[in-house]
């Protein structure tokens, strides 16, 4: 790293789209390491209402124990506040909306306790619509549209990362907001069902979301033995499709988790018990070498540097586009 790109990284607004780590105070300094301002922590796969109160108040515990070192997001507003003062901001985020079960007014709930983010569906069927790992995508279901409507009213992000191509399209065509893939990578590079067509990258682009390039490497041309640059070349590809406002970073951490594990193992059940879904928590899985873990987020800044990226667009992959669109869309309708 040199010091142009240890100074433009400091002075960043540097925003991860979604970790899924087992928080800690380790991770906590880990992310101080990295120079992160924001990130969506979305440790939330199946849980349930009573359940997903109960992450709410892990979070609170955390930001009691650890205020020096993070602090929580509920508008935007709070982001330069964590900027500031030298804290990571935790934005509150799931990765389905199987909390919210039959009851459309916890939306509202739930966003008054500060989840700002929630995946519409994570990787098999629930009320609103299916995963990418669903058998049949039958797409946006009545009850996932008005899910999607009190999302947009009361400012919550959509998030559709694990969500099913056709049911992301419907998602796309529907909501009056924009959307996010908080964490992908582009089938067209590798083609695996958990990443995603360029059309869909285009269709969240053109409607104002934001696609957010995940370090998974299964999901990359190299697999395992990929490197920081690899991960560039997503990077670029989805750029090339969606443009320099809608491109950000979206890594998928899972650190702290053992692999295999116990989490990653319920991670990748239907609904935590049912089918095995995929092996992923069964196998060996790398971070591309040189961004393989939360305090090597610089790295991604001097590679960008090194690749002769003009330092506006790398503000923008780095935090800016984030910032836009929680802008756009975390805040309640009038």
């Amino acid at each position: 790293m040199t010091e142009d790109s240890f100074q433009l990284h400091q002075r960043s607004i540097v925003i991860d789209g979604l970790q899924t780590c087992a928080w800690s105070r380790e991770i906590f300094e880990q992310m101080r390491a990295g120079g992160l301002t924001v990130v969506n922590a979305a440790s939330l796969l199946w849980e349930n209402f009573s359940e997903g109160m109960a992450y709410i108040r892990t979070w609170e515990r955390h930001f009691a124990e650890n205020a020096d070192l993070i602090m929580p997001i509920r508008s935007v507003a709070d982001i330069e506040t964590a900027k500031r003062t030298n804290r990571t901001g935790i934005s509150i985020g799931w990765q389905n909306t199987s909390p919210l079960e039959d009851r459309l007014d916890y939306v509202r709930l739930f966003k008054l306790l500060g989840v700002n983010t929630m995946q519409l569906t994570y990787n098999t069927q629930n009320y609103s619509g299916a995963g990418y790992l669903e058998e049949r995508d039958s797409g946006l279901t009545g009850f996932g549209r008005e899910v999607l409507h009190e999302m947009n009213r009361h400012g919550v992000l959509c998030d559709l990362s694990h969500v099913g191509d056709l049911t992301s399209a419907d998602v796309i065509e529907h909501s009056r907001r924009p959307v996010c893939i908080s964490h992908v990578l582009p089938r067209a590079l590798r083609d695996v069902k958990r990443n995603k067509p360029d059309y869909l990258f285009r269709a969240c682009a053109e409607k104002g979301g934001i696609v957010g390039v995940s370090l998974f490497s299964p999901g990359l041309r190299a697999g395992n033995d990929a490197t920081i640059d690899d991960y560039l070349d997503a990077m670029t590809h989805v750029l090339n499709i969606v443009g320099e406002e809608h491109i950000a970073m979206g890594t998928d951490f899972s650190t702290g988790h053992p692999r295999p594990g116990p989490w990653l193992l319920w991670a990748n059940r239907d609904k935590g018990y049912g089918r095995q879904l995929t092996e992923f928590g069964r196998t060996t899985i790398r971070k591309p070498a040189g961004f393989a873990s939360i305090p090597e987020t610089p790295n991604l800044t001097a590679a960008m540097m090194r690749r002769g990226w003009p330092t506006g667009l790398i503000e923008k992959i780095l935090g800016q586009n984030w910032l836009r669109l929680y802008h756009d869309t975390w805040t309640p309708e009038v």
